[in-house]
């Protein structure tokens, strides 16, 4: 599973959820939905925008966790 870390880079660098909608040009709906993890996709385009206005890697916004087993089986 892929977790989105937004609000642990905000927090890192100060800024509040407004300031980066802001400076990315995405909506705070949009930001709002990355930044309480119910994101399904994220684009590369919005990624880059992310890392260039936080500062930051794509890997310190994106974490990789393992699922229990009994989660994954229906994936498949």
């Amino acid at each position: 599973m892929i977790r989105v870390d937004l609000d642990v880079m905000l927090a890192r660098r100060k800024m509040s959820l407004t300031e980066l909608s802001a400076k990315v040009n995405i909506t705070m709906a949009n930001l709002s939905v990355l930044k309480t993890g119910k994101a399904r996709a994220i684009r590369f385009s919005t990624l880059d925008a992310l890392c260039q206005a936080l500062h930051c890697q794509p890997g310190d916004i994106l974490v990789y966790e393992d699922r229990p087993e009994e989660e994954g089986k229906d994936d498949e």
